[in-house]
C-alpha cells in the first residue's frame, strides 16, 4: 500500500516543481515508509510513498511503459496482476518488473480508459499520457482507497489524503459545511463530495480525465447491480452455496498474494473468521491474527476471539484498549481520518494497527463488507419488520419483533413499545419509497445538527431523503426492497465511513494494508445475484454464510447474533467526572464562540451531560463525538502552521492537549 501524491499544469499554468510534489508526498510518509519517488516533466509531477508488498525490489514507483510514454504512480493493490500479465504478454507487451503495478500501463494501452474495468483490486490509480498530455484518475469500483483532487489557477492537484493536498500555499484552506452536514447524516459524505471546500473526491467505480485545455470528463466503469425482484435462475440452495464457498475461496487466494507475511483481523464475529478458515486452508500455516479487546466488558468479544485462533492454531495477539487509550489517540485519529466522526470507533482500529506493525505485518486480511453484501446489519432486519408494520400500521403486536434486534445493547431502541411506536413507526406510509429503511438512523445522526451555530444550521437544510435515493442506480426499481438498502448502505456508510475513517486512515496511520475478501469484485457480483432470501430469511441475517461457516468455524461464534464493532463514545473523555484536558478545551465556550460553529450554549450543555454521565443513547453521544471531532479537524487543517496543516511532530502536543 502506498500513497500518491502529484500536480499537473493545463495551458497557460505555471509548470509543477519537485519540490512541490515532494512536499506533498511527506506529508503522507506514513502511507509508505519504505521510498519516495517522483516523475517530472514539463506539465506533470507525479510523486509516490511506498508500502513494499509486491515485488520489493523492483516495483519502484512512479512506473512506465517500455517507451516511457505512460507512467503511473498507483496507490493498492491488483490482485489478478499475474492473470492480467500472461494475457498482455501473449499480446506482445513487454515487461521489465514483476509487479502488479506495471499491468497497469499496459493494460491502459491496449484498452485506454476502459482499462480499471480489468483490474481486480483495490486502487487509486494516477496515469498520465506524456504525448497527449492527460491525466487519468482512476478509483475502485467501492471505495477502498481514497483519491482527492483540487483545481486551481490552470492547475490540478491530486493526492490520497487531503493533508498532502494542503501542502500546496496556494490550496484554500476550509471547511465545506455541505460536507460536514452530510456527515452528520450518512456518517460520510458521499461522492464525490468532501469536508473541505474546493476538495473533491472521485466516485467509486469512475474515471476522471483531465485533457491538456483543463478540459474535465468522467465516466463510470462500475456499479451496483442486483438481479430483478422477478428474476430466477433456478438454483438450489445448495447450488448457490457451494458457488459463494468457491467465489470466496478464490478471493482470499488472490488477496493472500504477498511478498511479505499476511495476518488477519479477528473480531468475533462470523465474517472474519470465515476468512481466518479460507487463510488457514489456502496457506502453508496459519496466518498471525489480531484481536481487540476492551476494559469495559460491554464492548468486550475477547471469548469468541480466542475461540477462532483456537480452533485454527494461529499465533493470536490481542490489544486491550481502554477509555484513556481511546482519549489519549483521539487527535491523531481525527488527523488520520480528515473527517468529523461520530464514533470513537476508528481509534481501537487505529491501535490495533500500531500493534500489527510493531509485529512486523504489513498486510491483514479483514471481514469488513461481509454486512452489506451478504445483508448482516440490524438496519436491514430493522427495515424488513418496519415494512411487515407497515402493512397493518395499527398493529401493537408487530412493531414488538423490533425488540428481537439489539440483544448486544444494554438500552436498546425498541425495549420501550411506546418509543418504537413513535419512532420507528415514522412514514410508514412511505415504506415503498427508496431509503425508507435508513430514515430512523439518519434521523436518529440528525439530531446532532442542532448543536451547529443558528447561521450554519440554516444551511444545513437539505433533503437528505432525496440525496439518499439519489445515489441509486437508474435500474433499481427493478430490484426488491432488501437490495436498494444494501446499495444505499455501500454508498454512504461503507465507502464513507467504514472504509474512510474507520478502514484505510487507522491502518495506514501505522503503514498497514487491510484488504478485504468480501469486496472482491467477484464476490460482490455474485452476493448480488443471489436470491434475497438466502440473504436474510425472516430475520436471519447473512443466512447463507451462517451455513457455509457451519463446520468450519465454532459454533459459538456461527450461532452468535449480529453484534456490531463499537467502542466506548463520551464516557472515554472523563475521568470520574473530570474532563479530559483537550476535550474541555474544545468545549470552553470562549473556543466554541472563537470558532463559531456550534451554538455555545447549546454545546456547553452537552458537556455536562456527558460530564455527568448522563448522555442519552446514540443521539447524544454522536453528537458529542462529532462536536469534538470537528472542533479537532478546524484546529489541525484551518488554524495550524503557516501551511495550514497540523505536522506530524505537533501531535504528541496536541494529545496532551
Amino acid at each position: 500500500m502506498c500513497g500518491i501524491a502529484g500536480i499537473v499544469a493545463f495551458s497557460g499554468g505555471k509548470p509543477p516543481a519537485a519540490a512541490e510534489v515532494d512536499g506533498m508526498v511527506g506529508r503522507i510518509h506514513h502511507r509508505g515508509p519504505d521510498g519516495q519517488g517522483c516523475y517530472i516533466d514539463g506539465h506533470c509531477c507525479l510523486g509516490h510513498a511506498r508500502l513494499s508488498i509486491i515485488d520489493i525490489a523492483g516495483g519502484t514507483q512512479p512506473l512506465a511503459n517500455e517507451d516511457r510514454g505512460v507512467w503511473v504512480t498507483f496507490n493498492g493493490e491488483i490482485f489478478n496482476y499475474i492473470e492480467l500479465r500472461r494475457l498482455l504478454k501473449k499480446r506482445g507487451h513487454a515487461f521489465s518488473t514483476h509487479s502488479d503495478t506495471e499491468v497497469i500501463v499496459h493494460l491502459y494501452e491496449e484498452y485506454g480508459d476502459d482499462f480499471p474495468r480489468h483490474l481486480n483490486g483495490q486502487f487509486a490509480i494516477a496515469l498520465w499520457d506524456v504525448r497527449r498530455r492527460r491525466l487519468v484518475l482512476a478509483r475502485d469500483r467501492v471505495g477502498i482507497r481514497p483519491l482527492f483532487f483540487h483545481r486551481a489557477a490552470a492547475r490540478l492537484y491530486f493526492a490520497s489524503e487531503v493533508k498532502a493536498l494542503f501542502a500546496c500555499p496556494d490550496i484554500p484552506r476550509a471547511l465545506d459545511w455541505g460536507g460536514v452536514a452530510r456527515v452528520f447524516t450518512y456518517w460520510g459524505v458521499p461522492e464525490p463530495g468532501s469536508v473541505f471546500s474546493g476538495v473533491q473526491s472521485v466516485r467509486p467505480g469512475c474515471v476522471v480525465v483531465f485533457d491538456a485545455d483543463g478540459r474535465q470528463r468522467q465516466h463510470r466503469y462500475w456499479d451496483w447491480e442486483f438481479a430483478r425482484r422477478t428474476a430466477s435462475d433456478g438454483r438450489s440452495f445448495e447450488e448457490c452455496l457451494a458457488g459463494l464457498d468457491e467465489t470466496l475461496q478464490a478471493a482470499v487466494a488472490r488477496q493472500v498474494r504477498s511478498d511479505v507475511p499476511v495476518g488477519a483481523y479477528v473480531s468475533g464475529g462470523i465474517d472474519s473468521a470465515m476468512i481466518v478458515a479460507y487463510m488457514t486452508q489456502i496457506l502453508e500455516a496459519p496466518p498471525p491474527t489480531f484481536s481487540l479487546r476492551f476494559a469495559d466488558r460491554e464492548f468486550d468479544e475477547g471469548g469468541y476471539q480466542r475461540a477462532v485462533a483456537d480452533r485454527h492454531g494461529t499465533r493470536h495477539t490481542e490489544v486491550t484498549v481502554t477509555t484513556r487509550d481511546i482519549a489519549q489517540a483521539f487527535a491523531r485519529t481525527v488527523w488520520h481520518a480528515e473527517s468529523p466522526i461520530l464514533r470513537t470507533a476508528p481509534v481501537p482500529m487505529m491501535l490495533l494497527s500500531r500493534h500489527v506493525h510493531e509485529a512486523g505485518i504489513k498486510v491483514v486480511l479483514t471481514g469488513e463488507g461481509a454486512d452489506e453484501t451478504l445483508a448482516g446489519y440490524d438496519i436491514f432486519r430493522e427495515a424488513r419488520v418496519r415494512r411487515f408494520w407497515a402493512r397493518v400500521p395499527q398493529s401493537r403486536m408487530r412493531p414488538a419483533l423490533l425488540a428481537r434486534l439489539y440483544p448486544y445493547l444494554s438500552a436498546h431502541p425498541a425495549a420501550s413499545s411506546a418509543y418504537a411506536q413513535k419512532f420507528f413507526g415514522q412514514g410508514l406510509d412511505r415504506a415503498g419509497y427508496p431509503g425508507f429503511g435508513h430514515w430512523p438512523r439518519w434521523q436518529t445522526t440528525r439530531r446532532s445538527l442542532q448543536f451547529l451555530h443558528p447561521d450554519l444550521r440554516a444551511a444545513m437544510d437539505f433533503d437528505y431523503v432525496e440525496e439518499g435515493r439519489a445515489l441509486l442506480p437508474a435500474n433499481h426499481e427493478a430490484w426488491d426492497a432488501l437490495c436498494v438498502d444494501q446499495c444505499i448502505e455501500a454508498r454512504t456508510l461503507l465507502s464513507g465511513y467504514l472504509l474512510s475513517s474507520q478502514g484505510d486512515r487507522v491502518a495506514l496511520a501505522n503503514s498497514v494494508e487491510t484488504r478485504v475478501p468480501f469486496l472482491d469484485t467477484k464476490v460482490i457480483e455474485y452476493a448480488n445475484r443471489l436470491p434475497s432470501r438466502y440473504k436474510l430469511l425472516g430475520l436471519k441475517e447473512k443466512y447463507i454464510l451462517k451455513h457455509l461457516g457451519r463446520g468450519r468455524i465454532p459454533d459459538a461464534v456461527c450461532d452468535r447474533p449480529k453484534q456490531p464493532y463499537r467502542a466506548p463514545d463520551s464516557a472515554s473523555f472523563f475521568r470520574k467526572g473530570i474532563p479530559d484536558e483537550g476535550v474541555a478545551r474544545a468545549f470552553e465556550k470562549k473556543r466554541l464562540l472563537e470558532v463559531g460553529y456550534f451554538d455555545a450554549e447549546a454545546a456547553g450543555k452537552l458537556f455536562e451531560k456527558c460530564r455527568q454521565g448522563k448522555a442519552i443513547g446514540f443521539a447524544d453521544n454522536m453528537a458529542f463525538v462529532g462536536i469534538y471531532s470537528t472542533m479537532l479537524l478546524h484546529e489541525q487543517f484551518v488554524e495550524r502552521d503557516a501551511s495550514g496543516v497540523l505536522m506530524v511532530d505537533e501531535l504528541p502536543n496536541v494529545l496532551a492537549g
